[in-house]
């Protein structure tokens, strides 16, 4: 009669009995870190400690200044006056309408460049040119829109010698509310089109052919699926677009100067050194500012992080 041994299990390796030791991070953190890599951080802390938190700390303390360098509340108390509200209200006004609608275009035009049937050199176009108009701003701004949509600009003759259609009798105005939100427009849409474009990216064509199998419209396929999957995305960078059109300043002063009084102007008039100039308000008006956009800014960053868990 054969005897079966039975077969012993294959070891595994070597079975640790002693105490285990955490080495590196867990045991000291900056003894994984080398000096190579803080030198190559060090230009950047650098950098935003000399031009960020050092002109931030100088600006908290002159808010918190009178002229003769006393400690005064009075230069928040102004930010109370109906002319500062106002410009704040202006400012709002103005980054949130020009936020929504430079959202909803370049919404649209992400979509119908990533999405639709359009040839495929369109799209690296569209975007090399939202890479150079997002950042077309300020002065050069200011003057193409006045030499086009100004009183004398080549688009309002055109349209009232050859069309007989005079743009200003009909209420337009490039210096006012819509004129600025105009604008503002030409460098939203572009930067909407630049952020949203990845999150479109990550919308799965799966996600639609398997809508599409099971009987889904395509209004019924956005609706359900792709607009609250964006919807983070939409949000985060709506913010991002009001902190940006809330914190310019160069676009509306050359543009509209004194005409429309918004927050950047006020501040500009406070700090320039005229007669009528407080520069403890200005850095009073400079903080509120300050505390908006980083809210803006915060709620991006927030909800871009959850956006990013999500399509992963």
């Amino acid at each position: 009669m054969t005897t079966v041994h039975p077969t012993a299990e294959p070891s595994a390796g070597p079975v640790q009995t002693g105490p285990v030791v955490l080495r590196g991070r867990g045991r000291n953190f900056l003894a994984g870190i080398r000096l190579g890599d803080l030198l190559a951080v060090a230009p950047f802390v650098l950098f935003a400690v000399m031009f960020l938190l050092l002109p931030m700390s100088y600006l908290v303390m002159q808010a918190f200044q009178a002229p003769d360098g006393s400690f005064t509340l009075d230069n928040l108390a102004n930010l109370g006056t109906p002319k500062t509200i106002d410009s704040f209200l202006i400012s709002i006004r103005v980054s949130g309408t020009s936020a929504l609608l430079g959202a909803l275009f370049g919404l649209l035009i992400a979509l119908a460049i990533i999405r639709g049937k359009l040839p495929e050199g369109i799209r690296s176009t569209v975007m090399t040119f939202s890479g150079v108009a997002s950042n077309f701003a300020g002065i050069p701004l200011a003057f193409a829109f006045l030499a086009t949509l100004g009183r004398l600009g080549l688009l309002t003759i055109i349209l009232k010698t050859v069309f007989g259609f005079d743009l200003y009798r009909a209420g337009f105005n490039l210096l006012s509310f819509w004129g600025l939100t105009l604008t503002y427009l030409y460098f939203q849409i572009p930067l909407m089109v630049l952020i949203i474009a990845p999150a479109i990216d990550g919308l799965k064509r799966e996600w639609s052919e398997a809508a599409s199998t099971l009987g889904a419209t395509k209004w019924q396929f956005w609706r359900y699926v792709g607009l609250p999957v964006l919807w983070p995305n939409l949000l985060g960078t709506l913010s991002l677009l009001f902190a940006n059109a809330f914190g310019a300043i160069a676009t509306a002063y050359a543009l509209t100067g004194s005409t429309l009084n918004i927050v950047p102007v006020l501040l500009y008039a406070q700090i320039q050194g005229d007669v009528l100039g407080n520069r403890g308000l200005g850095a009073a008006l400079a903080l509120g500012m300050v505390i908006i956009t980083a809210l803006a800014n915060v709620i991006y960053l927030v909800v871009r992080t959850r956006a990013e868990r999500w399509l992963k």
